[in-house]
């Protein structure tokens, strides 16, 4: 496993502590959880886009793709809000 380093203004430290706090988590444990959840909304977008420019673009499949795309960010959503 890898360090990270990180410089906190004083508003993100503080938000950072009360959402750890609220959480019970350790605040290293939230940041990692939301440095993992940052990643996953890009990576997201990121297919989104190549999949809009696919479907602008005529790619037969494309609208399949979203449709399975979209049901899957769903489930991610219901599986969060569950938990």
């Amino acid at each position: 496993m890898e360090r990270l380093n990180l410089t906190l203004d004083d508003d993100t430290s503080g938000a950072l502590a009360r959402h750890a706090r609220r959480e019970g988590k350790p605040r290293a444990t939230l940041a990692r959880e939301l440095i993992r959840e940052a990643i996953t909304r890009r990576e997201v977008l990121e297919r989104q886009r190549a999949l809009a420019r696919d479907y602008a673009a005529g790619r037969s499949d494309a609208r399949e793709i979203l449709a399975d795309l979209e049901a899957a960010q769903l489930e991610l959503l219901d599986d969060r809000e569950g938990a």
